[in-house]
This record gives structure tokens, C-alpha cells and sequence, in this order.
């Protein structure tokens, strides 16, 4: 059986020096699929997902994306190498325009990235009416589609949100989650923490519920939505 696209495996470490937060945990997406991440707060969702992109120091455990073992390299080697990475906050350079911002993405390209550009526009047409707008003066929603719209610049491999839809209305919840439903269907793989499990859940292709940092439960979006445990646990019932 071949390994998934990404997976970070048997994961144990935490910020510098402190504590342990991830007690082997381990994440994967196939590509094409969307893998969520949920559970309580504190759970260490935010920690896998960061120790997968190489901000946290690991003392067990591996990370390998497309069959290569990439767990020492840095970050922005890991970019590189083919992650896109929105994190939950300063994730947008307000004081320049939603152009500059894309522009930003694309700082480790060479080729013409203006095709690219066009495709982030086309995903989502208000960054276009608003690409001369400083980001900084745009609503919860559209700063997103702008964090994503930059990561999607690097043309990556795979694609990790951190908590895409915090702060944002339902309505604009439900768009964002049709974006990210279209960049999975373009094949490539997304991992995403995301806080309002339940609809996370509906759209997933894969779920991994954390709890104080290890894999409590793990299935299809829909088996754990179907679970009476998780349910009752983590999705109020």
C-alpha cells in the first residue's frame, strides 16, 4: 500500500524547551481530499498542524510529503518543497493591496505567475473588484479569501488552513468552505483545523478528533458525524 500524499506520523514535541502538547499524533490527506482537524479547545489542533509545517521541534515522529522525508527542514523550505500554509492570524500584509498581497505569494516563483493570478481571481471574483483596495480595509471574509488566495500564488502540493472561517459570519462560513470544496477538486490535498467542527465534518473527506494532543477519533467526515460518542463529545449532541 502506498503512503498517503502528507502525513505526519507518531508527531511528539512542543515549543522550544516546554512541555510535550502532540503525544503521537498523526495526520494525513490523500490527494484530492479535504482532512479536518477538530476537537476542544487546547486540544493541540493548532500545534499538529504547526508541527507538520515544521514551526515546533519534533522528539519523536516524522513528516514526509510525496514519499520524501522533509521533517528537517525549515518552514520556508517546506514551502519550497511544496506547502501553502495559511495560519489563523497576521496572515494578510494590510497596508498593501490585495495585488501586492498575491504578488507577496509568488516571492519563491521564477516563472510567469500571472495565470496563477487569474485562477485566484476567478475563485474568488471580489479580490478582483477590490485588487487596488489595501487588504487592511476589507471585511473578516475577504482578508481569508486573500490569505488563501496568496498561499495558493506558491502553487503548492498541499494546502494547511488553520482555522479558515474564525471570526466570520455563517453565510460567509458556507462560501469559504465552497472555495476550498473547488481547490480540492483542482487535486490538491487540503489539512485544516477548523473550530465549527460540525460543518468542517460535512465537508471532509477525512476527520481526526484531537484530544490533549492525541488522536482520540479518526474515520470518514461522515462516519464521525454519524458517531454517537463524538457526538455527544464534541459536536453537542
Amino acid at each position: 500500500m502506498s503512503e498517503p500524499y502528507l502525513i505526519g506520523e507518531n508527531m511528539t514535541g512542543g515549543y522550544g524547551s516546554g512541555a510535550d502538547i502532540l503525544h503521537g499524533c498523526t495526520l494525513s490527506v490523500e490527494k484530492g481530499e479535504i482532512a479536518v482537524i477538530v476537537g476542544p479547545n487546547g486540544a493541540g489542533k493548532s500545534t499538529a498542524m504547526k508541527a507538520v509545517f515544521g514551526m515546533l521541534n519534533l522528539r519523536e515522529g516524522s513528516v514526509r510529503l510525496d514519499g520524501h522525508d522533509i521533517t528537517a527542514l525549515t518552514p520556508q523550505e517546506r514551502v519550497v518543497a511544496g506547502m501553502g500554509f495559511v495560519p489563523q492570524t497576521h496572515n494578510i500584509f494590510t497596508s498593501m493591496t490585495v495585488e501586492e498581497n498575491l504578488e507577496m505569494g509568488a516571492f519563491i516563483r521564477t516563472d510567469d505567475f500571472r495565470d496563477t493570478m487569474e485562477q485566484v481571481y476567478d475563485l474568488f471574483p471580489i479580490l478582483r473588484d477590490k485588487r487596488n483596495q489595501a487588504a487592511g480595509e476589507l471585511s473578516g471574509g475577504q482578508r481569508q479569501q486573500v490569505a488563501v488566495g496568496r498561499a495558493l500564488m506558491t502553487k503548492p502540493k498541499v494546502l494547511m488552513l488553520d482555522e479558515p472561517t474564525a471570526g466570520v459570519s455563517p453565510i460567509v462560513m458556507d462560501e469559504l468552505f465552497d472555495r476550498i470544496i473547488e481547490v480540492s477538486r483542482s487535486g490538491i490535498p487540503i489539512l485544516m483545523v477548523e473550530q465549527n467542527a460540525r460543518q468542517a465534518l460535512e465537508i471532509a473527506d477525512k476527520g481526526y478528533v484531537l484530544v490533549q494532543g492525541s488522536n482520540a477519533f479518526t474515520g470518514s467526515g461522515k462516519d464521525l458525524l454519524a458517531d454517537p460518542e463524538v457526538r455527544k463529545s464534541f459536536l453537542g449532541g
